[in-house]
């Protein structure tokens, strides 16, 4: 494995392979926490593979009013500032359709115990479900790194490999990751860079040592 010394990268929701990869491979990880949240991003959306192919798990947000029309001044919110729209029973659909695509996967009941009070307590801020998430797959993955959050934006770093770009959707299909069985590979063929989950529960206790040897 080719260790990097330090990235920064966003916290997600279940980050797909990409993410996991990045951070699999460094010594620190810093978390940018101090942009502008943007739409149609991984932070409130992953992927999961279901018998009918790619699904996706959209967690909806409250959103900011618009400004007056013709102002000039554009409305910006803070990501750590996102907050989540519980009035919609969204953690209940996640966790059934994550169950229903992963439940015959070789270490779905392996992890199951571990991940499913994520969608049994409602959160407030999207940042911090993100982080809550991260910090159960990061345990579960075995992912020792030191981690960081950032104090102030900056637009570009010098001192770390930026890996920021990774948070926009379009990133999802770009990577020729190896392939792994898939539960639903003899209906279909492989599905690359979904949610950390589809590793996770495909591959379970080999899962790191797969992020460690791929490439971005």
């Amino acid at each position: 494995m080719l260790q990097v010394e330090s990235i920064i990268i966003h916290p997600v929701y279940f980050g797909n392979i990409a993410h996991y990869v990045a951070m699999a491979q460094a010594k620190l990880v810093v978390f940018e926490v101090e942009d502008n949240y943007q739409k149609q991003t991984f932070r409130n959306r992953t992927y999961i593979a279901t018998a009918n192919g790619i699904l996706l798990l959209n967690i909806p947000i409250k959103h900011i009013s618009k400004g007056l029309r013709g102002s000039r001044d554009k409305m910006h919110q803070k990501y750590k500032e996102v907050r989540i729209e519980n009035d919609f029973k969204w953690q209940k659909e996640h966790w059934k359709s994550i169950q229903i695509a992963y439940r015959s996967s070789p270490y779905f009941e392996y992890y199951e115990e571990d991940i499913a009070p994520l969608f049994e307590k409602k959160q407030t801020f999207l940042l911090d479900f993100n982080l809550e998430c991260f910090a159960v797959i990061a345990d579960l993955l075995a992912l020792e790194i030191t981690l960081e959050k950032t104090t102030t934006y900056e637009l570009e770093v010098s001192n770390k490999q930026d890996f920021r770009h990774l948070v926009k959707t379009k990133e999802m299909q770009t990577f020729a990751f190896d392939s792994y069985r898939q539960v639903l590979q003899k209906e279909s063929s492989f599905l690359p860079n979904l949610s950390i989950l589809d590793v996770l529960f495909n591959e379970g206790t080999r899962a790191l040592s797969y992020l460690e040897k791929q490439k971005l």
